[in-house]
């Protein structure tokens, strides 16, 4: 971040800092990070009522993330030549700002114009077949030479076959930070991505891959893109992750048909019966596209909630914690069972949720945590 303005973004310099530090404080997550933004105005506002919010959510104690981390944090994505992308900022990817999961802070290297442009998201086996390969390669290629941006994970197979193929024209999203190359073999083809396409990465600099980060990573991926292709794939994999995010978000969901001797084109077979678009040529893709309009075929959308519920309008944190389970139920559900206002529900879960006690699952539903 530059003196006075955070790079990329009307911020100041001060309040981008809030904003890192808020998102790296505990139990902090993007739809809590919105709703303290929302409620208290800016992140400096917000960090200073975290530890009452945890407090009445039956945490005793509660610290905000550091001042000597986030600095750490900042220095080591300066010295990557990374920048930040806030969720708000004009750089952020469009698309991707639709989705209510969407990280509130990414790190980028490479050029953020890369995500304003039409993109396909590519997805497949890590043990892709030869031909599979070949056609990902090469139908990377095609639509990148129609001006598509292709965006994919950088896994081993399918995924590293299309980043190559589209190359400079790609975008690709690490489960990292963004200064770990991840998987090592891919750390040339990870350098070429942050030099000549854009890398972006949810995870703070210096995080190493966890299999809980791949799932966040796989919603990034489907929610820059327009739409989503799974060349091959296993019934049971990350890329059928992939393309049910992207359908959740209103994206179209594409796969290549596949032998049904091959295990590997089980998943994408399966994807087809389940309605997903059979495409068979890079034709077939941008057809499919070309009539996006740049916003999700799903327009059904969770509204912000407001807080501005009267004073005597509260729910006790405990009250809300009486009637959750570790079994996810809908905040509309809880908010008819309280008889209380919107505003104060979501602000019991805030609470909740703070002091670590509440889990977010899809489709607006909560749950206990653990």
């Amino acid at each position: 971040m530059s003196e006075g303005r955070a790079a990329g973004s009307s911020l100041s310099q001060a309040e981008a800092y809030a904003r890192i530090r808020l998102l790296r404080s505990a139990n902090v997550g993007p739809v809590s990070y919105r709703q303290l933004l929302a409620r208290y105005g800016n992140a400096e506002a917000a960090l200073e009522a975290l530890p009452e919010l945890a407090a009445r959510g039956l945490k005793k104690s509660y610290r905000v993330a550091t001042r000597t981390r986030v600095s750490a944090e900042i220095e080591a994505a300066r010295a990557t030549g990374a920048r930040y992308l806030f969720h708000d900022s004009a750089d952020y990817p469009p698309l991707l700002a639709e989705l209510e999961s969407a990280p509130p802070i990414l790190t980028a290297r490479g050029d953020p114009a890369l995500a304003h442009r039409p993109a396909v998201a590519m997805v497949g086996a890590r043990n892709a077949s030869a031909a599979a390969l070949k056609l990902a390669r090469d139908l990377a290629h095609e639509l990148a030479g129609e001006g598509y941006v292709v965006v994919s994970g950088l896994a081993r197979g399918i995924d590293g076959a299309c980043h190559e193929g589209a190359l400079p024209a790609t975008i690709g999203v690490i489960a990292s930070g963004i200064d770990i190359a991840y998987p090592p073999q891919h750390a040339k083809l990870q350098e070429r991505i942050a030099c000549d396409g854009l890398l972006l990465a949810e995870q703070p600099p210096g995080t190493e891959p966890r299999g809980s980060h791949f799932p966040s990573r796989n919603r990034i991926i489907a929610g820059i893109a327009a739409g989503t292709l799974v060349v091959e794939a296993a019934p049971k994999s990350g890329s059928l992750i992939t393309a049910r995010l992207a359908g959740e978000a209103g994206r179209e969901v594409m796969a290549i048909p596949g032998s049904p001797l091959d295990a590997r084109s089980h998943g994408c077979n399966q994807l087809i019966r389940e309605g997903a678009i059979l495409v068979q040529s890079a034709e077939d893709v941008i057809e499919l596209l070309a009539g996006f309009d740049g916003m999700p075929r799903s327009q059904v959308r969770e509204p912000e909630p407001d807080f501005a519920s009267a004073p005597d309008d509260e729910v006790p944190a405990t009250d809300l914690a009486d009637l959750l389970s570790t079994a996810p139920v809908a905040i509309d559900e809880l908010i008819r069972q309280t008889g209380s206002s919107p505003g104060a529900v979501h602000m019991a879960l805030l609470e909740l949720e703070i002091a670590g006690h509440l889990a977010r699952h899809a489709g607006a539903k909560v749950s206990l945590a653990g």
